[in-house]
């Protein structure tokens, strides 16, 4: 029977290895977590977008409604029925000197 030759490895080379795997695998997990950020601040980038066009929609309206209330001919029609407002006649108006 022959005996079988145990191999000693020297502790600098594991140590090295070890080393080498623990740096590779930090890389790994930083570079996924890198990874999840882009894709989440996408997503938040698509929702500040899309708020923002909800916005910009929403002012655009409220222009308009502000056009429509300082229309000259809504304003009148105000005056003439709720108010009873009616225009001045010659004799009423005063020439201011």
């Amino acid at each position: 029977m022959k005996k079988k030759k145990r191999r000693y490895r020297d502790p600098k080379i594991l140590v090295t290895g070890f080393m080498l795997m623990g740096f590779f695998i930090g890389e790994l997990l930083f570079y996924t977590w890198c990874r999840v950020q882009c894709v989440q601040i996408k997503y938040e980038i698509a929702q500040e977008t899309q708020r923002n066009q909800h916005l910009v929609a929403l002012r655009d309206n409220l222009r308009i409604e502000l056009a429509h209330l300082k229309s000259p001919q809504r304003i009148a029609t105000i005056a003439k029925n709720r108010l009873g407002l009616t225009k001045p006649t010659s004799r009423q108006m005063v020439p201011i000197p």
